[in-house]
């Protein structure tokens, strides 16, 4: 309730303090066709995403099918409509899984594998961003651009060596089914560790995935009459999707919208046409998600019958 509250309060904020007539008219200006060309080229880039799961999550031992693979992709979707965050559709996607293959630890692991994948990816668009964005770049935001990118970076290494120098220590004197799991998902690293070339790969098609989600965003955009570089959007998008992780809101609604708004209103962009082009991507979102939860339901009849 405090996330959905927070929700409100972000967006009522943002239709308080911007032009409401700018914004109707931008919204009113996205044709119905193109709304539902980007959901369908939306849903074969997920199509894409199951496919990389399905991959990283199997490199660990899980041995999900496809179907089964999809199933659990699914969920994740529709659950991260409701729960807190994409931890929330983390869950959905786990309890599904672990429910799915015999080797649960390995369903854990390959997701966490995953997602640090997801978050390189997010930080390759970033520097990508960076490098075609030299000149163009304005001087304010150079320096914190950088920092940010830098802090990830070093967060993600030290978390590696903390994980890496303590977990002998905090395995010493537990009990024996507690290191037997903990054994479980060490074998599932292993697995993922010996298959170099499954990660990498995993790892472009993440790239593939998060920039057709930004070149979706960005065409939405031109129909709401906002008109940016794309090299601009490789900057600014994914920085506002790290930002939509922050547990303030429900599924990031909102915190992403002011994000956007924050980080190209220096490029020139109005707010209330990037507001419109958010609004409509989370509408892409939404029925993306809903038809990933008819889809997940659908999986478990056939499944059952």
């Amino acid at each position: 309730m405090l996330r959905w509250a927070g929700t409100l309060l972000v967006l009522g904020l943002l239709f308080h303090f911007l032009p409401w007539e700018i914004l109707r008219g931008a919204l009113a200006r996205v044709p119905l066709t193109r709304f539902i060309a980007v959901l369908f080229i939306y849903l074969l880039a997920v199509t894409v995403g199951i496919v990389k799961w399905r991959m990283v999550v199997n490199s660990a031992g899980a041995r999900l099918t496809f179907a089964a693979s999809a199933e659990c992709y699914a969920s994740g979707l529709f659950g991260a409509l409701f729960l807190p965050s994409i931890v929330g559709g983390d869950l959905a996607r786990l309890a599904v899984g672990i429910s799915r293959s015999s080797r649960p630890a390995a369903v854990i692991t390959g997701n966490m594998a995953d997602r640090c994948l997801d978050m390189a990816a997010q930080l390759t668009l970033i520097s990508l961003g960076l490098i075609l964005l030299p000149g163009a770049l304005p001087v304010p935001l150079q320096l914190p651009a950088r920092r940010i990118l830098w802090a990830a970076t070093i967060a993600f290494g030290v978390l590696l060596v903390l994980v890496w120098s303590l977990h002998r220590p905090l395995l010493r004197g537990r009990s024996f089914r507690f290191r037997r799991r903990v054994g479980q998902v060490r074998h599932a690293l292993r697995s993922v560790a010996r298959r170099p070339h499954i990660l990498l790969f995993g790892l472009l098609l993440g790239v593939c995935v998060q920039g057709t989600y930004l070149v979706l965003t960005a065409l939405l955009a031109i129909s709401c009459g906002l008109l940016l570089p794309l090299r601009v959007w490789l900057l600014a998008w994914p920085l506002a999707k790290i930002a939509a992780i922050l547990p303030i809101s429900q599924g990031g609604v909102g915190v992403r919208e002011a994000a956007l708004i924050v980080l190209l209103r220096p490029f020139g962009a109005s707010p209330a046409l990037v507001l419109a082009a958010s609004l409509v991507w989370e509408g892409t979102i939404i029925a993306g998600g809903l038809l990933a939860g008819l889809a997940a339901f659908l999986l478990r009849r056939a499944e059952a019958t």
